[in-house]
């Protein structure tokens, strides 16, 4: 009966993982630096205008494609000029033409933004930061986590969220 249930549970686990595979349109990457890990899904332009209509200006994006995505830090630290513990969040976006506010949230496993009002109580930092025009626009969507900075660049649009 053991060896049965250890079975059932390694066909069931493989079911998932192939389903969530199956679900996915975009490669999986990560992003690291010393003390921040960045995973997402990396979608890519293929022509389309991003910000703004894929994208809606004012509504929560979860900053990547298919599982929203996620940010870890592996030590207490400051993200856009406030403190954020160790720990691992849900990292959603609201663009707007101008500036984009970024949103940690302590709840984990989301796919997409499509559950964020009824997981927004659980944010535990929202800051605002200026957008950058770029001068060509970046075919994938791109998580750089540099020593001042972790920086978001995708079409012609660039943040770098101060973090310490």
């Amino acid at each position: 009966m053991k060896k049965f249930l250890m079975a059932a549970f390694f066909t069931a686990t493989a079911t998932v993982a192939f389903a969530q595979q199956e679900q996915r349109k975009s490669p999986h990457v990560t992003a690291e630096g010393k003390d921040i890990k960045v995973v997402y899904g990396q979608p890519s332009k293929n022509g389309r205008e991003i910000f703004g209509k894929l994208e809606p200006f004012g509504k929560v994006w979860r900053a990547g494609a298919d599982e929203a995505t996620e940010i870890t830090f592996a030590k207490d630290m400051t993200f856009g000029g406030k403190p954020v513990k160790a720990g691992t969040y849900t990292l959603f976006v609201i663009p707007e033409p101008k500036e984009w506010t970024i949103i940690l949230n302590s709840t984990l496993k989301q796919w997409g933004a499509y559950s964020y009002d009824k997981i927004k109580d659980k944010n535990v930092l929202e800051v605002t930061v200026p957008l950058e025009k770029v001068k060509a626009p970046v075919e994938k969507l791109t998580y750089t986590v540099g020593p001042k900075s972790l920086d978001i660049a995708w079409d012609e649009a660039k943040v770098a969220i101060p973090v310490k």
